[in-house]
């Protein structure tokens, strides 16, 4: 580097301040300013009155009001506003944080001492003792999880098929200005607005008028909140499709692939990992549904695998249930609702978590 000469060509005495880290705050300001605002907030609430979330807000304006100024003095205008901005994308993050983080710390407290061996593997109701005359209310999720597992199944083989090739329909095939696509686009926006409490009504009113009243099913169900999917796995799949280069497509016409074995083999493994994401968004968006089942299905303690004949039970409208209509044991009945909530979180994650497997496994190379 060159030194800097003074005007009679001398070298000035000193440190020659260095032009890449001058006028730069040091390395952990944005802590340290932290630090200064949440004790200086402290200090003021103190006398007037001291509060978490009073400490919380007060602490953000001055650490957003000290960083400002100390970047403006030392560093520019242009420096300062970004780190203003910074703190304030980073304190909207945490905001949004904290009801996740509450919601899922009030379900594991809740859940944890019911959510035992037993709970997950026995069948829950009531038990009567002839000889002592006395009813015992049995807390068990088994015929809930089956329920679940099976609606929730045939409603995601009824929507996926349905909704990636709807999708590849509008992206690969279907022309922007024609007629059909605008027609489908209109509908899948529509239909992703429904209440789900609509698309109850719908199944229950179907098959209502195919089998006879009172026609509770678990696939009955499952068509109610394939009404829910469809639109979610059309609108995900859609977009990941777009986000595909047309230059794959282009390269692999050039060598004669036809159109659909482009699609097959280039397009669809190329957007896997997104499409994957898109249908477990939809499966995480239905399997906790209430409405729609409890309308379809109905609900019941007995346990019944059979989705074509008689209500069936699934681990939200156990909650519901059991919260809304506690048996003679209110304690119990809370219990078995907090340990149904938090089982449906783990069923959540739990696929998810199978859903990132299988995009990885099935994902390009280059892309894994």
């Amino acid at each position: 580097m060159t030194a800097t000469l003074t005007q009679n060509g001398r070298r000035p005495r000193g440190p020659v301040p260095n032009a890449l880290t001058s006028g730069q705050l040091p390395r952990f300001v944005e802590l340290y300013t932290l630090i200064g605002a949440l004790a200086v907030s402290a200090a003021v609430l103190a006398m007037t009155g001291f509060s978490i979330v009073g400490w919380l807000v007060l602490s953000a304006v001055v650490y957003l009001v000290g960083l400002g100024i100390l970047s403006t003095v030392v560093e520019n205008r242009r420096k300062a506003t970004d780190r203003v901005i910074r703190g304030l994308v980073t304190i909207a993050f945490l905001l949004a944080l904290i009801p996740l983080v509450s919601t899922l710390i009030t379900v594991i407290v809740g859940g944890a001492p019911a959510l035992t061996w037993d709970f997950i593997t026995k069948t829950g109701g009531s038990v009567f003792d002839p000889k002592t005359l006395k009813v015992t209310v049995v807390t068990g999720a088994w015929q809930a999880i089956v329920g679940t597992l099976i609606i929730t199944g045939i409603a995601a083989l009824i929507s996926i098929p349905i909704g990636i090739m709807a999708a590849i329909y509008l992206v690969e095939y279907a022309q922007p200005k024609q007629w059909m696509a605008r027609v489908v686009t209109f509908l899948v926006d529509v239909m992703t607005g429904i209440p789900s409490i609509v698309a109850g009504l719908f199944a229950f009113s179907l098959f209502t008028l195919i089998v006879g009243p009172k026609a509770f099913s678990g696939f009955s169900a499952s068509i109610a909140l394939s009404v829910l999917m469809i639109p979610i796995v059309i609108r995900s799949t859609e977009e990941m499709l777009k986000l595909v280069s047309n230059d794959l497509r282009e390269a692999s016409y050039a060598l004669g692939v036809t159109k659909f074995s482009t699609i097959v083999r280039i397009v669809l493994p190329t957007a896997i990992a997104g499409i994957i994401t898109g249908v477990m968004l939809a499966i995480s968006r239905v399997i906790g549904e209430t409405a729609p089942i409890f309308i379809a299905a109905s609900f019941t303690d007995n346990f019944n695998a059979n989705p074509f004949n008689g209500p069936m039970q699934t681990v939200a409208v156990m909650v519901y249930t059991d919260y809304k209509f506690p048996s003679q044991d209110i304690a119990s009945s809370y219990q078995s609702a907090w340990g149904a909530a938090l089982l449906l979180v783990l069923l959540v994650v739990i696929l998810n978590l199978i859903a990132r497997i299988v995009a990885r496994v099935f994902a390009p190379k280059g892309l894994r």
